[in-house]
């Protein structure tokens, strides 16, 4: 599933591409339940002959700022893809939507589980929305004073709380995992529990496998062969590794079943 590094590496690609300031002639829903509960047509109209002002990210949102002062939201989920294509290539059967661009070029919206979404909204009421979720943990926002407010008054379980995107913003299974081997904490112990200095520590931990996985999915969403969940050179210490050697200590690598996801880790490390 996409988590932060995959969705902003999907919004730098689309910038690298020239997305931004690029007229959007027209838009075509190809399966309107990608809008819903919106209807198909409104994301039509108000999508239509307005030009981009900005692509950003917003948790494992793509958010595409428009002359119109409205913003179309979009959620890959499990298998979304939005990709700047050549005009010919706006068919098929994983497309979902489409915009028409100048220079015989599309915005393509493809899903081929046909679980993300498509909406729009006036820019500041999305910013509204937007205000519900927690801090981005790769900008200045993040800091160790504003991370310790927010653990301090949840009793979650911690690998839940990073999960959990009113708590932080963007974190999935797979980066929350990876985040908490690294800086040796428990994924069971609750958030709360923790020093000041485990809370820093993994605070910083995040920070340092979400720079390293964007920097890795970037590079690999660039080459041929579209998206994928991770890059080639992001090395994984513990996710989908059950039974595997602990790079630390040499224990085997456990899962257990934790809010309805697999959760990996090592017993002897993380405590």
């Amino acid at each position: 599933m996409p988590e932060l590094p995959e969705v902003e590496a999907v919004v730098r690609t689309l910038r690298d591409g020239g997305l931004e300031v690029a007229r959007l002639q027209a838009a075509h829903v190809v399966r309107p339940l990608v809008t819903r509960p919106q209807a198909h047509q409104d994301i039509e109209q108000l999508s239509s002959k307005t030009t981009v002002r900005h692509i950003r990210r917003r948790a494992k949102n793509i958010v595409i700022d428009l002359s119109n002062h409205h913003s179309l939201r979009i959620h890959l989920r499990m298998s979304g893809d939005l990709r700047l294509e050549a005009a010919e290539k706006t068919s098929g059967p994983s497309v979902r939507a489409w915009w028409q661009l100048s220079g015989k070029r599309a915005l393509v919206f493809t899903d081929a589980r046909a679980l993300g979404r498509v909406h729009i909204y006036p820019t500041d009421e999305l910013n509204q929305l937007f205000e519900k979720l927690g801090p981005e943990p790769l900008s200045r926002e993040f800091t160790a004073q504003r991370f310790a407010a927010i653990a301090r008054v949840s009793r979650l379980p911690t690998k839940l709380f990073l999960m959990d995107q009113s708590k932080v913003a963007g974190l999935g299974n797979i980066y929350a995992a990876e985040a908490l081997f690294r800086a040796r904490v428990s994924p069971f112990v609750p958030v709360q529990n923790l020093s000041s200095a485990r809370l820093e520590a993994l605070r910083q931990a995040i920070r340092e496998t979400l720079k390293a996985a964007v920097h890795s999915v970037y590079k690999a969403y660039k080459g041929p062969g579209g998206f994928r969940n991770h890059g080639d050179d992001f090395e994984r210490l513990v996710y989908g590794r059950a039974g595997g050697k602990c790079t630390r200590c040499g224990r085997p690598i456990q899962r257990k079943q934790q809010g309805g996801r697999s959760t990996y880790f090592c017993a002897h490390c993380q405590r």
